[in-house]
């Protein structure tokens, strides 16, 4: 009778441990919730329940309790039952199992790009591809581009591609991308990439002269032009004077040419100039280029020395208009004298004629006045000299012969006085 209660009593254990139940999610994806649900009689009077998780205990509670997966994720994949422990060991139960396996919701990106060594200056697409689940194509997604630990373009966009307009050797790096879901809830990142920008070197360097007028003129500005045909990235330009060799200046700058500005030239800076170009690789020198410095007054000069030169022709012509006038008017006379002497006269012997008394001697030259000219130049003046002839002198009183030293000035003619005086470089008649 003993024997037959104890088997009646294992019965109704074992019926009861079969009420125990696990409800699970049947489908479940990355990000979803998981709530796992342990069911049985409510009345039952328990210690404590437990999850489990591939016979590993995950969480234990002192009744009936729901156990929640927030964000599921790959590894949360599994065999799953609950248990509950009894007062008496008889009431010991154990549900069933329930597999569940977590789907991925997109596949891990991939970085892609236009060129893994693009040239430097040219442009680079990114792209950032995956793939959603068939069951879940309504999930939205975003994209982030990153090389090394730095953000690239804004961040986070829903476009899974990047355009970079230009890459330049400092560039060159790892570069990749991460996906995740517009809810946070799952994020992933692609495998990182090398991306090594090529630089072109540069070729053809060269020295242009560049002044106002086109003529390098002192105290005017002039420009140094360095240029190269080809070539990438920063290009360090130097100017040099060849007769020294040291640098005038230094620019670096992305592109193919650089200035140097001298604000005011010297003369003393005429000779022979070069620049180098160096981007990285070797550096490459222009030919050199002579550069002649012209002073401000040379034209000013030019012009006085042609005035002067014309001045003194003109007053060499004149003076020998002069000369002649002169010669012809002795000549004149005498044959009128000869003509006009009365018949039967007779006639003096040459050599007996004497003047009754000597010409008086001359005074000393003394300067009348100094002149200074209207032109513009550092010193202009004149000097003229004069003597009054006597009376008596037997020279005829309308001649005025007059010496004028000229250095780079004009002519005065309101001083010139009667008589007769002695010009250094003309002789005029009045």
């Amino acid at each position: 009778m003993l024997l037959w209660s104890l088997l009646v009593i294992f019965d109704a254990v074992t019926e009861q441990a079969d009420s125990l139940t696990l409800v699970a999610p049947s489908s479940v994806f990355e990000g979803d919730s998981i709530v796992l649900k342990c069911q049985g009689e409510q009345n039952w009077k328990i210690q404590k329940m437990a999850y489990h998780k591939d016979n590993k205990e995950l969480s234990v509670f002192k009744k009936f309790s729901d156990f929640l997966i927030q964000s599921a994720v790959l590894s949360d994949s599994g065999n799953y039952f609950c248990s509950t422990k009894g007062q008496l060991f008889l009431w010991d139960k154990t549900s069933n199992i329930v597999k569940i396996k977590v789907q991925e919701l997109f596949q891990r990106p991939v970085l892609t790009a236009s060129s893994f060594q693009p040239i430097e200056g040219g442009p680079v697409s990114l792209k950032c591809e995956t793939r959603l689940s068939p069951q879940r194509l309504d999930v939205q997604l975003q994209f982030c581009f990153f090389r090394e630990n730095q953000v690239l373009g804004s961040g986070w966009s829903s476009s899974p591609e990047l355009q970079i307009s230009a890459v330049w050797s400092e560039d060159t790096g790892s570069y990749w991308c991460k996906a995740e879901t517009v809810t946070h809830r799952i994020r992933k990142q692609s495998l990182q990439s090398q991306i090594h920008v090529q630089r072109i070197p540069i070729s053809n360097v060269s020295l242009e002269i560049r002044a106002p007028g086109g003529q390098v003129t002192e105290g005017q500005k002039l420009i140094l032009l360095c240029s190269v045909a080809g070539g990438t990235g920063n290009v360090t330009f130097s100017w040099y004077r060849e007769a020294t060799g040291t640098s005038m200046g230094k620019k670096t700058q992305r592109s193919l040419s650089a200035e140097l500005e001298i604000p005011a030239v010297k003369e003393s800076d005429a000779g022979k100039y070069y620049c180098r170009a160096d981007n990285g690789h070797v550096p490459i020198q222009s030919k050199v280029v002579n550069i002649p410095v012209r002073r401000p007054d040379g034209y000013r000069r030019d012009l006085m020395t042609a005035g002067v030169l014309w001045g003194l022709f003109g007053v060499l012509g004149f003076t020998g208009v002069a000369l002649l006038l002169y010669a012809l008017f002795h000549k004149i006379s005498g044959e009128s004298s000869a003509t006009n002497e009365p018949r039967g006269a007779s006639r003096p012997n040459p050599q007996e004629f004497t003047y009754s008394s000597p010409t008086p001697d001359m005074e000393e030259l003394q300067p009348v006045y100094v002149n200074v000219g209207s032109v513009d130049v550092d010193v202009v003046y004149s000097q003229v000299w004069s003597m009054q002839q006597p009376e008596s002198s037997g020279l005829p009183s309308h001649l005025l012969f007059c010496e004028e030293i000229i250095t780079l000035g004009g002519i005065r003619r309101e001083d010139q006085q009667q008589g007769w005086g002695i010009i250094k470089t003309c002789y005029k008649t009045l």
